[in-house]
């Protein structure tokens, strides 16, 4: 019999069907992943290492959406504001990939040499060693903390005749809720970012 054409598995076809798995279900399984592709489950070990291979593959997928080359720009604050965004808008589009992500080790080459990038870039403008994980460590939980807000219901509260002064609040805000707080959260970090630099300049 002859070879299809079209491979029926590759990498690509089996991070894409895991991240669908996720976004419908929030997990996956390698079982599953072959029965929606329509192979034996072992003919998915033959492309990944295990579960753990297809967790990387979906974290690379996901990171792929963020524009590494933001964090070229210049100076080094409008970069990573940049880069922050980009982030944010790459996980905002797959929210239910989060704490599968956020509670596995990064192993994915491509994502390991953005973050290298990243790292790079923080010394290249002045701040010391120490302190350049816990910057980008903070700023990853406020893009994906964030992400996740975007996920959730405009109207996350339901004030009742007792709480005015909450359902005020809320009216002054309008659309847009998850938008404006990270526009807060983001230019306090900014701020937070430049001090250290000076600090260390």
């Amino acid at each position: 019999m002859a070879r299809p054409r079209t491979p029926l598995l590759d990498r690509e076809r089996i991070a894409a069907t895991a991240l669908q798995l996720v976004a419908e279900q929030g997990e996956f399984s390698v079982p599953q992943i072959a029965r929606a592709l329509g192979v034996q489950t072992g003919s998915v070990y033959h492309h990944v290492d295990g579960r753990a291979g297809v967790v990387e593959l979906v974290r690379e997928l996901v990171c792929d959406r963020i524009a590494g080359e933001t964090l070229d720009l210049e100076p080094w604050d409008r970069a990573l504001e940049a880069w922050a965004r980009s982030y944010r808008a790459a996980f905002a589009a797959s929210p239910r990939a989060i704490p599968l992500l956020m509670t596995t080790p990064v192993r994915a080459p491509r994502v390991l040499a953005q973050y290298e990038r990243a790292v790079g870039m923080l010394l290249a403008a002045g701040f010391t060693r120490d302190r350049v994980m816990p910057l980008l460590t903070a700023l990853e939980n406020l893009v994906l903390g964030s992400a996740l807000d975007l996920a959730a219901p405009e109207a996350m509260w339901e004030p009742s005749p007792d709480t005015p002064l909450l359902a005020d609040a809320l009216a002054a805000v309008g659309p847009g809720r998850a938008d404006a707080a990270f526009d807060v959260g983001l230019a306090a970090f900014l701020t937070y970012a430049r001090s250290l630099r000076g600090a260390t300049a």
